[in-house]
């Protein structure tokens, strides 16, 4: 009895350290999703502050000036949100370069402003023929949604195996977060409205839009990243 014990016994030691291990990555791995999650979603939220108030000038102040203070503010809102990033990053990939990130992101966000502003936000393009809007806009939605993407791409490249894939899921990401402004925001954007609620909706809707992001993007860096 005691020598079958034995052998019963044995195997299950490391077994135990198997399950143990196994249950200590997913920890791990929960952990950075959730701290991803919560910065990543809080940075894209306050980095939107800066077009917001960028528009709130423009619309009271500097007509004249609205899109260049908006790109300004873009590149503004992508510096706050690649630091928010790149600090829950490091946490994994502490290589990665805090001030290579943010600049990257920042540019990218920029770039994205200024397609979307010459593109979906001009009244001189919203009349142009069906055909030339379909065309330009398929453009120019795929520059905005991969801008990003492709811009921290260069980065995370010197990191990680295959991270071309980051660049899809981002730009999915960045779909799914604007889908959901645009259908929050939009019904709730009422002409005559007063500033201030207009912002509010803006900001309550932008909230939403990051989160989606930030969760989205979560989940794939998970892919991409080494096990911890």
């Amino acid at each position: 009895m005691g020598s079958g014990t034995g052998r019963v016994a044995e195997p299950l030691v490391p077994y135990a350290g198997k399950v143990a291990a196994e249950g200590s990555v997913a920890t791990r791995r929960n952990t950075f999703l959730a701290r991803w999650v919560g910065w990543v979603g809080f940075g894209e939220t306050l980095g939107f502050l800066a077009p917001a108030t960028a528009q709130f000038v423009s619309a009271t102040v500097w007509p004249t000036a609205a899109v260049p203070l908006l790109v300004l503010a873009g590149f503004v809102e992508g510096a706050v949100l690649g630091w928010f990033q790149v600090r829950v990053l490091r946490t994994r990939l502490p290589a990665v370069s805090v001030r290579r990130w943010v600049l990257l992101t920042a540019a990218a966000a920029a770039v994205a402003w200024t397609v979307g502003l010459l593109s979906f936000s001009n009244e001189s393009w919203q009349g142009w023929p069906a055909a030339a809007q379909l065309v330009t806009g398929t453009g120019a939605a795929t520059v905005l949604l991969v801008s990003i993407g492709v811009a921290q791409w260069v980065e995370l490249r010197r990191h990680v195996p295959r991270a071309w894939r980051w660049i899809a899921g981002s730009a999915a990401a960045w779909a799914l977060g604007l889908g959901i402004f645009m259908a929050v925001a939009t019904p709730l954007w009422q002409p005559g409205q007063d500033l201030w609620l207009t912002a509010a909706i803006g900001i309550g809707s932008a909230v939403l839009m990051a989160e989606a992001m930030a969760a989205v993007t979560g989940l794939v860096l998970l892919r991409l990243l080494p096990k911890p």
